[in-house]
């Protein structure tokens, strides 16, 4: 690979560093080609990219984003994967279920939203991140619980003046 041939994949990393906000390292080495083959297809119905890296070329990446990515370069031996993902969970999930046919891949560090996760004892975590839209629906569900009791409440009372009173104390207390 020559000098420019370098800097341009180191560009390229740089960017994709810099577009997603979640970043798993994984390694993947050792599977054979009908498993990478099944991964890369799991990957793809999942919306996550799958990139084979040369470590020194995306730890020049890291140190050329503005990003600041911790300790996760610590984790670039031996092969490394990169899979991005607009959802912080969903390489978790792929990966935890995907190891339930194979021993890989193993998880080497994430960047989940600015947060550097550290080894693959931390995939349960990760699978447990609750995307933005997750956190949103589970807010709007708890702020429609209330309302939906007091409307519930003032519909049985009939309707009748005394009744949604009555009705209305009794939240109160």
């Amino acid at each position: 690979m020559t000098r420019e041939e370098k800097s341009q994949v180191i560009e390229d990393l740089t960017a994709e560093l810099a577009n997603n906000a979640n970043i798993y390292l994984t390694d993947i080495s050792g599977l054979n080609a009908v498993t990478t083959s099944n991964l890369r297809r799991a990957c793809f119905k999942a919306n996550v990219k799958l990139a084979v890296v040369k470590n020194t070329l995306l730890e020049k990446a890291m140190e050329a984003s503005d990003r600041e990515f911790g300790e996760l370069p610590t984790v670039l031996k031996g092969n490394t994967s990169v899979m991005y993902s607009e959802t912080g969970n969903v390489p978790a999930k792929l990966i935890k279920t995907f190891r339930k046919k194979s021993d890989k891949p193993l998880l080497k560090g994430a960047f989940i939203e600015e947060a550097v996760y550290i080894g693959d004892e931390q995939l349960d975590m990760l699978v447990d991140i609750k995307s933005k839209e997750e956190l949103i629906g589970e807010i709007v569900t708890l702020l429609q619980s209330p309302a939906k009791n007091v409307i519930s409440a003032l519909q049985s009372s009939g309707g009748k003046l005394a009744g949604i009173i009555k009705t209305l104390s009794e939240k109160e207390g």
